[in-house]
């Protein structure tokens, strides 16, 4: 029997001493998952680890992490591991037994990497970022760091508008991540072993142990000195990577209004724009066909596999799908070899076929038939959650039907279809209730509905719609069942997003929303249909994240050393830190998050290009005020 390699066994020993007494679902902090990746250190020239800022049962249901921990790990001569936020008794553990957070592969504490990469899925994950550094024993702020410490590397939607977490990242990798990320982490560790870093050899309880760097010879002030060449190595990294984003070679300033304008270059050779970086061919990475699979219960235990990017729609409040253009599709055939591989692998017997609008893949129907096929015989059943409510509905329904099915869920996100012209969401309710009704005579009880409420130019005719259309939808299911439906109506709060149409656009107030929740309650709804609202509180810490600029990061970093911790689970959120945090820091939230920008301003974003220049989504705004679809699409 092979002995398990461990870079810090003696660090593996103590932690299993501390977990089983005192931590809940210790299985999340062992490691040793089926499809897990272990290499050598000295197997590899250069080493990552994923770093999910967020707990192991969301993390490990992430596709960016499974995808490009497999892309990585398919390199011979590269290594990436995993990590994921801890939960609040693991943190104290940790601290209290003054131990590093460590790998799940082989106990590497994460100081001893090259490059640490941090996926920002959510604006309210950043201080758990700042959690899992501290606990890494590596400097929160990035002109605190030296040669030796990791590349901080952070990627993901929020890394599309990037400032207010630019003091704490080196370098963000913006669009896809296939490609860039795999030579960014082999062009650091060349780097670094040029200006004479020695790479760590091992650790014994937590502490790393590395040969003197060659730089030290030389005399000097060694901090200084490796602050500088660690600087050095990051303007070759902002110089060479079109699609990477170097805050320390970007000033920003602000105009006459206080508002921060577009950062610009501060060093020769520096790029004035970041493009996203866009892989043209989803094929030639084709999803793991032996993926993690988590021990312990997560969010998706199934398997997820991306059949397409982008989405052909243009809805003028969705940053993904502005994100993820251009438009590319997997092949069929990959999709069901992928699906039949994964299933074997894991023994799990769901798979779940994921895009922004999955339906909208060419010829669904007939490759949705094509994969079922295949892939029932075996006893693997599919489910499709991006079901776009158009035409096609009705029959996809029916195609997706197992003897598993019993909730079909669908996004009109407005009710009227005023709202939706200005929206760009081309959805009719003939075609939701068609698409409901052929769910019904297949055996489906339950509608989850998704809308969003504070959209620009919304009505009360708007709010009291998305209870009327809910209340439809129930009747439908007497109709065609004999009893009604459950509907669960999810009603969030609408953030204009960097890079949309409506990024100009104003966030509704703490009234606003308010009231408009108000309104939503004392509408009346049948018995079965349940109304659930996202939290207001999460909401406009979200519109202040998402379109802050760099001031921002100091409210994060100072709500963080107050104790915010998981801001995204509802019972460890304290908006009273964050309310303290932005007054301490003398942040003006109204002027930030619920101020409209002029057409003409510069925005904390600019810098940052997506396939959709700032040209054509100011043609999409106008056309919000004129309640219109672009008829050019």
């Amino acid at each position: 029997m092979t002995t398990p390699y461990f870079f810090d066994a003696e660090l593996r020993r103590s932690i299993e001493s501390l977990l089983l007494p005192d931590v809940r679902l210790p299985g999340q902090y062992i490691g040793g998952e089926v499809g897990q990746i272990v290499k050598p250190a000295d197997s590899v020239k250069a080493r990552m680890c994923f770093c999910f800022p967020d707990v192991y049962s969301i993390g490990m249901s992430n596709v960016a992490l499974s995808v490009l921990y497999d892309v990585v790990n398919g390199r011979a001569d590269l290594a990436c591991e995993r990590a994921f936020c801890p939960g609040l008794d693991m943190e104290a553990i940790l601290r209290n037994a003054n131990l590093p957070i460590y790998s799940l592969e082989t106990f590497t504490p994460l100081a001893a990497f090259d490059l640490l990469g941090f996926t920002l899925q959510y604006e309210l994950c950043y201080t758990n970022a700042l959690t899992m550094l501290d606990l890494a024993g590596v400097p929160l702020r990035r002109v605190e760091r030296s040669l030796e410490a990791p590349l901080i590397v952070a990627g993901g939607p929020a890394a599309a508008s990037p400032e207010v977490m630019s003091d704490f990242i080196d370098v963000f990798l913006i669009g896809d991540g296939e490609e860039t990320l795999p030579a960014l982490l082999e062009r650091w560790a060349e780097l670094r072993a040029q200006l004479g870093v020695k790479r760590a050899f091992d650790a014994k309880n937590g502490a790393v142990r590395r040969d003197a760097s060659s730089y030290l010879a030389a005399g000097g002030d060694p901090v200084a000195t490796s602050k500088a060449l660690r600087r050095d190595a990051l303007l070759q990294i902002a110089r060479e990577f079109p699609n990477a984003y170097v805050p320390e070679f970007y000033d920003v300033s602000f105009d006459e209004t206080g508002r921060a304008r577009r950062p610009r270059p501060n060093a020769d050779g520096v790029p004035e724009y970041i493009d996203a970086a866009v892989v043209r061919d989803l094929n030639a990475f084709p999803p793991p066909k032996r993926p993690l699979l988590a021990l312990v219960e997560s969010v998706q235990d199934r398997v997820s596999l991306e059949i397409m990017r982008g989405c052909p729609q243009k809805c003028r409040f969705c940053q993904s799908t502005q994100l993820k253009r251009p438009l590319r599709y997997r092949s069929v055939e990959q999709i069901t070899e992928s699906i039949l591989a994964a299933c074997a692998s894991t023994g799990v017997d769901e798979a779940t076929l994921l895009s922004l609008s999955s339906s909208e893949y060419p010829k669904f129907e007939e490759a949705l038939q094509r994969i079922r096929e295949a892939v029932c015989p075996r006893g693997i059943s599919l489910s499709v959650p991006s079901l776009r409510v158009n035409h096609q509905l009705s029959s996809v329904v029916q195609g997706l039907t197992t003897e598993r099915s019993s909730s079909l869920t669908v996004a009109p996100e407005a009710a009227r279809d005023e709202m939706r012209r200005r929206i760009a969401k081309r959805v009719t309710n003939d075609d939701l209730f068609a698409g409901c009704r052929a769910a019904f005579e297949n055996n489906f009880s339950r509608v989850k509905m998704y809308f969003m409420c504070g959209f620009p130019y919304e009505t009360e005719e708007d709010l009291t719609g998305i209870v009327a259309l809910s209340n439809d939808v129930c009747r439908l299911g007497k109709e065609v069942r004999g009893k009604f439906a459950q509907v669960v109506a999810n009603v969030s709060n609408f953030v204009p997003k960097p890079h949309t149409p409506l990024q100009w656009a104003a966030m509704q107030t703490r009234p606003y929303f308010e009231e408009a929740h108000r309104s939503l309650r004392q509408t009346r709804r049948e018995r079965s249909v349940d109304l659930k609202y996202h939290d207001l509180n999460t909401s406009l810490l979200e519109g202040l994240m998402t379109r802050g600029d760099r001031r921002v990061g100091r409210v994060v970093e100072a709500a963080w050393r107050a104790g915010a911790r998981l801001d995204a689970w509802r019972e460890h959120f304290k908006p009273e830190l964050w309310d303290a945090a932005v007054a301490e820091c003398g942040i003006d939230r109204e002027k930030i998050a619920h101020t409209a920008y002029s057409l003409d301003a510069e925005l904390p974003w600019d810098h940052i290009r997506f396939y959709n220049d700032k040209e054509k989504l100011k043609k999409e705004f106008a056309l919000v005020d004129q309640a219109k679809f672009n008829e050019k699409d």
